[in-house]
């Protein structure tokens, strides 16, 4: 199954501002792992007045390059781009030094309420305690001395997911909603496919030149990666439709064939992924279930009408 150009090629350069674009400064926190890549990139945007894109994770080592990088200048605003525990959970420290306001769709939840007996997998992964002190609407703006951001909601990757856009600058910062390094993972009940793809669709028109994500290097070319990344989302619903008809009635049957290039460490991430494509399908009236959509329960293609 082809994917995007995925590029793995990044020097996180661990404790040092790296300049990315004009005005534009990375810090990489060494948190690597499956779902991080070389870890959390934490961006600080303006010069004299600045803000703080995604202070990152509770890190001492990671909190101290980045008042080092801030030294000299008023930090007005701390924006986070989701409540994931690499993302936003160093605000509270940053902003006790700082003074800065934080900014946020809103507080962590989930795409859609728990099941009867569902648990949610990555309720470890939260950050609950995140409450922004400006919750930003969709097209919101935000601004400093020379800069001025607009939120872009995404939500899917998180429900409470948001992308900022750098004014005049054709920058959009992509949090977790688009990297150049994988796909992101979209898993129930805090993510939801329907809704990533509609935000993929939304950065699809507006053509950003360059996207600045969570983890990893930038989005070159957006247009062509967005368009790749779409169709090979749509590539995964057609495999998983494709099982259920070939008669799949598991989710952990469909993943053993979908995904039996990946690492079988990652399969738990990928049964969620097929769980997120699963309960588009149902609500689409593609397949059908034997109850409520999770991972133990069993899927047949829909009766023709």
């Amino acid at each position: 199954m082809d994917s995007p150009a995925f590029d793995l090629a990044f020097e996180p350069a661990y404790g040092r501002a790296v300049p990315v674009a004009a005005g534009v400064e990375r810090i990489t926190a060494e948190n690597p792992g499956p779902f991080t890549f070389f870890g959390t990139n934490s961006y600080i945007v303006g010069s004299s007045s600045v803000a703080v894109i995604d202070p990152g994770p509770e890190d001492e080592a990671h909190f101290q390059a980045l008042m080092a990088a801030l030294a000299g200048r008023a930090v007005t605003h701390i924006v986070v781009s989701h409540t994931h525990r690499d993302h936003s959970p160093l605000a509270r420290r940053l902003q006790a030094a700082t003074g800065a306001v934080t900014v946020g769709q809103g507080p962590h939840r989930p795409a859609r309420p728990l099941r009867d007996g569902e648990i949610n997998p990555f309720s470890e992964s939260s950050d609950l305690s995140f409450v922004p002190d400006i919750a930003i609407g969709d097209g919101e703006t935000i601004a400093g001395d020379g800069w001025s951001l607009s939120a872009v909601l995404t939500p899917g990757h998180t429900a409470n997911h948001a992308a900022f856009a750098l004014a005049g600058r054709d920058i959009l910062f992509s949090g977790d909603h688009v990297m150049a390094w994988s796909t992101s993972i979209v898993a129930p009940p805090d993510g939801s496919m329907a809704d990533y793809m509609a935000s993929l669709d939304r950065l699809i028109v507006r053509e950003d030149g360059l996207l600045l994500p969570g983890h990893g290097g930038p989005v070159t070319e957006p247009a062509s990666f967005l368009r790749a990344l779409k169709a090979h989302r749509l590539r995964r619903e057609q495999a998983v439709l494709a099982r259920i008809r070939a008669g799949d009635r598991g989710i952990a049957e469909m993943v053993k064939v979908i995904y039996r290039d990946t690492d079988p460490k990652l399969h738990g991430a990928a049964a969620l992924s097929v769980l997120a494509h699963i309960e588009d399908l149902l609500e689409r009236g593609e397949i059908a279930a034997d109850g409520p959509p999770s991972l133990a329960a069993h899927y047949r293609p829909a009766p023709r009408s």
